[in-house]
C-alpha cells in the first residue's frame, strides 16, 4: 500500500506562508526536508512549485492545478488537475509526500498516514495556513526540540505525526 506523508513548517497559528514565500529561515528544516523527500515524488500546488527557483533535485514533482493551459518544461515535473489525478500518476511509487500548500495539505489529509511537521515556536501573518488537526485522528510518535541559535532565530520542534487507526 503506497504511503502519503504530508511534510510541512508550520507556525504556532498553523501560518505557512504569506506572498508565496516562505515566513522564517531554518537551515536545518531545509536539511531534513531534503533528506527526507529526495528520491520521492513530491506534490504541489502551482503556486509552491512557482515559489522555487527550479524544480527540487533527485524528486519527482506533481504539480497541480485548475488551469488546462499550465505547462512546466522540466522532465523531472508532471502537470495535473486535481489532487486524485497526482496519486494516480504517483500510484507505483512506494511513497509519496505532500509538501503544500494550504489548499492541498487541506485536500490530501483524508488520504495521510503520517505528517512530518516541523512547528515554529512563533505567530505570523500570514495567507496560507496548515489544515488544524484533529488531535483524536493523530498521536505523536516522534518530537525533538530545536532551540534558537545562531543560524536559526526561532525556536522549533520536529513533530512526526501518524494517523490513529
Amino acid at each position: 500500500m503506497q504511503k502519503i506523508i504530508a511534510i510541512a513548517a508550520a507556525a504556532e497559528n498553523n501560518a505557512l506562508g504569506k506572498d508565496n514565500d516562505l515566513l522564517w529561515h531554518l537551515p536545518d528544516d531545509f536539511k531534513r526536508f531534503k533528506k527526507i523527500t529526495t528520491g520521492n515524488p513530491i506534490v504541489m500546488g502551482r503556486k509552491t512549485f512557482e515559489s522555487f527557483p527550479k524544480p527540487l533535485p533527485n524528486r519527482k514533482h506533481i504539480v497541480i492545478t485548475r488551469d488546462k493551459n499550465y505547462t512546466i518544461n522540466y522532465s523531472n515535473c508532471v502537470v495535473v488537475h486535481s489532487l486524485e489525478d497526482a496519486l494516480k500518476a504517483t500510484q507505483q511509487e512506494e511513497t509519496v509526500f505532500i509538501i503544500g500548500g494550504g489548499e492541498i495539505y487541506k485536500l490530501a489529509l483524508e488520504y495521510t498516514q503520517k505528517i512530518e511537521l516541523t512547528r515554529v515556536h512563533a505567530t505570523f501573518d500570514a495567507d496560507t495556513f496548515f489544515p488544524e488537526l484533529n488531535k483524536e485522528n493523530w498521536e505523536v510518535v516522534f518530537e525533538e526540540y530545536h532551540p534558537k541559535d545562531e543560524k536559526h532565530k526561532l525556536d522549533f520542534t520536529y513533530l512526526t505525526y501518524v494517523r490513529k487507526c
